[in-house]
């Protein structure tokens, strides 16, 4: 395996700014505490409870749980590992697990006995690092869907049978593009599929912009390659090789940001990961869909005034729906001034005590089936149907799912593939553009 440090990482961070995060919650000062770092604040309560019990079942150790928001969270924690205070455990996401095995500064966790069978399909397995060892306890688990305006579909004669049962191509985007088109209007009131549409004055867009969807594309483009066939990488896991110069990637591409050249998309100008992303845009009434993880759930029923559902991704080429199947782990840094008591506590996160309780709360799926249960039951009361996220799961003859790309360097992939996608989507670049892109990632990666 290929081998970063941390004086590496250093280097991408300002003094100023590891002074600043060493004054942060970092590593226990008692070995009593184990802290914990997470950064969904809808599951802060959730996982309050599980603390609780935890506590119960080991007197004399308290966790001491922090919440960031997503950017200030990764920022934190790259610094805390420079400068010594970072967490004893913290939440885990996939696309940052190859850097962090890189840089060696996670634990490895074979000893905590944790069986694939136990948790739903995948999720395991995506945690073993290149050099065979464990390093992240499976968490929870999300998938993509289709969420949708009620009132727009209905007012454009789309029921949602029909927009479950959609289907597209590179081509002419089949039946999904039929139905983006005729829910997009421009500010004359005519439909993106009728004779005179302005696409240069939309007043609501068929789908939302995600963006340009990085070098993962998991709420933008993924669901599409995916059904087309493609691979991120050579091996489902650990690969050597991405992708990205695949003339069937490329096909997916040209077609997908076309739409918004069609006027049927934001174009990417109208993104905005902090103020605009496609759920903002569902919410102004700007969009009538947007692809989006089922750790939007809660968020997209909470509109008020407006009734949004899910539908299914629609099927490929392959005749299959796919969706990312993306599961956060636990992990503990290998800095960590309480192991014992952080493995007690990751055990504990990973095991059905917790995730059960986790799934009552009703904010995401957890690992466990049962804890999937839990969850399903609890949107249930809710009045929520999520059985377009759940349905991927548990069929796999119709549906195909598949995880983010793991490998060595993702930051870097990342940084490479970012402007790539943004100068095709935002300034015509052409797909063929992504053969260099696609070399400059391999070389790295072989490093």
């Amino acid at each position: 395996m290929r081998l970063r440090t941390l004086t590496a990482l250093a280097g991408a961070l300002t003094l100023s700014l590891v002074t600043g995060c060493a004054q942060g919650g970092g590593t226990g000062a008692s070995p009593n505490t184990v802290t914990y770092w997470l950064w969904d604040a809808n599951q802060l309560p959730a996982y309050q409870a599980c603390a609780k019990g935890f506590e119960k079942k080991n007197p004399g150790l308290d966790v001491r749980i922090t919440q960031l928001g997503w950017s200030d969270y990764w920022t934190k924690l790259t610094a805390g590992f420079i400068a010594g205070t970072q967490p004893d455990v913290f939440t885990d996401h996939i696309q940052n697990f190859g850097q962090f095995a890189d840089l060696l500064v996670l634990e490895p966790l074979d000893d905590l006995g944790i069986d694939d069978s136990a948790y739903q399909p995948g999720l395991a397995a995506n945690w073993i690092g290149e050099d065979g060892h464990r390093y992240g306890a499976p968490k929870d688990w999300d998938t993509v869907a289709l969420f949708y305006n009620a009132r727009m579909t209905a007012d454009a004669g789309l029921t949602p049978e029909e927009l479950n049962s959609l289907s597209w191509n590179p081509e002419d985007g089949g039946t999904f593009e039929k139905a983006i088109a005729h829910l997009t209007i421009d500010r004359n009131g005519r439909r993106g599929d009728e004779p005179g549409f302005d696409r240069h004055h939309v007043k609501v867009y068929g789908l939302a912009t995600a963006g340009g969807g990085y070098g993962d594309g998991q709420t933008q483009w993924s669901n599409f390659a995916a059904s087309a066939g493609w691979d991120y990488l050579d091996k489902a896991r650990w690969g050597t090789k991405y992708q990205y110069d695949s003339g069937t990637f490329q096909s997916v591409i040209k077609w997908y940001f076309g739409l918004a050249k069609k006027g049927y998309m934001p174009p990417l100008t109208d993104y905005n990961v902090q103020s605009n992303q496609q759920n903002t845009q569902i919410a102004a009434g700007r969009a009538a869909t947007a692809f989006d993880g089922a750790w939007m759930i809660s968020t997209y029923a909470g509109f008020k005034g407006k009734d949004i559902r899910t539908a299914l991704t629609p099927a490929g080429p392959t005749g299959k729906r796919a969706t990312m199947m993306n599961g956060l782990a636990d992990s503990i840094t290998k800095a960590s001034k309480n192991k014992a008591g952080a493995r007690k506590w990751v055990s504990y996160l990973a095991s059905d005590a917790c995730q059960k309780v986790v799934g009552r709360y009703g904010v995401v799926f957890p690992a466990t089936p049962a804890g999937t249960e839990a969850a399903v039951a609890a949107y249930r009361r809710k009045g929520i149907d999520v059985s377009s996220f759940t349905e991927p799961v548990a069929d796999k003859k119709r549906f195909r799912t598949f995880s983010y790309p793991i490998a060595s360097y993702s930051a870097d992939m990342k940084a490479l593939m970012q402007p790539a996608m943004e100068d095709i989507y935002g300034n015509g670049k052409p797909v063929s553009s992504l053969d260099e892109t696609n070399d400059q990632i391999n070389l790295i990666l072989s490093q």
